[in-house]
């Protein structure tokens, strides 16, 4: 799935998908979910977004949404970045978490061949 989305006009409505690293079902547990949900709460009171319908699912997110400070690109990459680094830390703060070192590893392997790794 591409990184890279292409949105050609800064103030259309947009349909976008993108998942967890290996698609490993992060969002089955509540504080992870809560994580996602907080950050879109975040983005809409701070950003600029427009969330028209959203879709939350164990290892990946569907969004209809737009900027209204007509960056797109913008608000995606900051939520996804904010996202990541709060569920990573979530996971790392977990004592419950089972599959903690297994994911952790994971999305460190992931972050070390992408350029924008936040390891």
């Amino acid at each position: 799935m591409s990184r890279n989305y292409k949105f050609y006009n800064p103030s259309g409505v947009y349909f976008v998908s993108f998942a967890t690293v290996h698609w490993i079902d992060v969002f089955t547990r509540q504080e992870y979910f809560n994580v996602l949900a907080n950050s879109i709460t975040f983005c809409r009171a701070e950003k600029g977004m427009e969330l028209f319908a959203c879709c939350f699912m164990p290892s990946h997110v569907h969004f209809i949404f737009r900027s209204s400070l007509g960056n797109p690109s913008s608000l995606l990459r900051d939520f996804k970045k904010h996202t990541s680094k709060k569920v990573i830390e979530a996971i790392k703060d977990n004592p419950r978490e089972s599959r903690k070192e297994w994911m952790l590893e994971l999305f460190k392997r992931a972050g070390i061949l992408m350029s924008n790794s936040i390891w």
